[in-house]
């Protein structure tokens, strides 16, 4: 199908993923593939070598596909890289980096948890001395954008922590990758995970690990899983050329395989980033204009998801502001802090700086009395 002939969505995803994604990643998934075939398989080795050079890992690192959301890619990582003797330290800023923890509970695995709460990064000195006073923590994982509340943590400064105590330095990149330029090698990352469908625009279905190759091969029979093995899904692509050990989602494959082109003729993540940071302005400034105000301070929000507080009058109620704006194009997200009520508004995919000012007015159009009552009721 031609992708000029597609029909248009509805609406537009205001998510971290997934998100709306163009239509010729979409036209991509109207060919059918074999698993077996060299020419599939091809397509697969060369989004390995392309995600490995994306986070600077060129020569170092390895990239493995696996199978399902990134929070399975999250378990393959957690229960292959942490061995029976290891011990895990999870810096737990929101949802998703307690989902590390409940991971490792539910999976036996030893590990500690320092939970600074939703509103704040780790805390580099709290880190500092769990490392130094407990020599048997082997591994430290953190999420680098966090979008529980859209903060971005400060994995540069965590990762020459960890290094300096010669840890592993585990990062759930997931809503970060593609979108905000990091380099593994500087950073001394040792896993980093994300998922087909976020920051490079793919859509659902699998996600990845980059890898430090030779950290990776230290691993075998780790795995607390069969189908979660992350070194055998990785012996057997670098064996088999890209093959994978059960039958992959090969659509999804060649989607992202578009999305990382259209990602290059973008300008790569530096031009991405860009954009989103643009997008991010736009929200911001226009939502404040109608009197919401973001859950973060500015220096920790990320360009990837921004958390806003509710409206205090009692004419406020989400569903009825979500359904508004689906009606006029937007799909937003709810809530998920703790202590407040908020909803979360996305700017990455196939979102652009006039998508953000349409988004501003449907906004004024769905609650018009935020700009009454908002300086009074807060």
């Amino acid at each position: 199908m031609n992708p000029e002939l597609m029909p248009d969505n509805p609406y537009l995803l205001l998510t971290p993923g997934p998100l709306s994604t163009t239509k010729t990643v979409k036209s991509a998934m109207f060919r059918d593939w074999c698993t077996w075939d060299d020419e599939y398989n091809a397509i697969v080795q060369q989004i390995r070598q392309r995600l490995v050079e994306l986070a600077g890992g060129a020569g170092n690192y390895t990239a493995v596909l696996m199978q399902g959301s990134g929070t399975f890619c999250v378990e393959a990582t957690i229960t292959t890289a942490v061995s029976d003797a290891g011990k895990l330290l999870v810096l737990a800023t929101g949802a998703y980096g307690r989902r590390i923890a409940d991971i490792a509970r539910r999976c036996g695995i030893n590990h500690a948890v320092q939970d600074n709460g939703e509103l704040a990064p780790p805390d580099p000195d709290r880190l500092k001395a769990s490392l130094k006073t407990d020599p048997t923590i082997t591994h430290v994982a953190v999420v680098h954008c966090e979008t529980t509340t859209g903060m971005l943590n400060p994995v540069e400064a965590i990762g020459s922590i960890v290094k300096a105590h010669g840890r592993h330095f585990i990062v759930d990149a997931m809503s970060s990758f593609g979108g905000i330029p990091l380099d593994v090698e500087k950073v001394g990352v040792d896993y980093l995970v994300s998922s087909a469908n976020k920051c490079v625009q793919g859509v659902p279905g699998f996600g990845f690990v980059i890898a430090k190759e030779a950290v990776l091969e230290r691993t075998q029979g780790q795995a607390r899983s069969l189908s979660l093995d992350l070194y055998d899904q990785w012996r057997t692509m670098e064996a088999h050329h890209g093959k994978w050990r059960f039958t992959s989602p090969t659509h999804v494959v060649r989607a992202f395989s578009q999305a990382l082109i259209e990602l290059e003729a973008e300008g790569g993540v530096a031009a991405r980033y860009s954009r989103y940071c643009g997008n991010h302005r736009i929200l911001v400034e226009g939502m404040q204009r109608l009197g919401f105000h973001p859950l973060l301070p500015a220096e920790l929000q990320s360009p990837i998801i921004t958390a806003f507080l509710s409206p205090s009058h009692n004419a406020w109620h989400f569903n009825q502001f979500y359904d508004a704006l689906k009606a006029k194009g937007f799909v937003i997200y709810p809530g998920k802090v703790t202590d407040h009520d908020t909803f979360r508004i996305g700017n990455i995919g196939d979102i652009h700086a006039e998508d953000m000012c349409m988004l501003i007015d449907a906004v004024g159009d769905a609650w018009p009395s935020t700009i009454v009552f908002s300086r009074r009721d807060r």
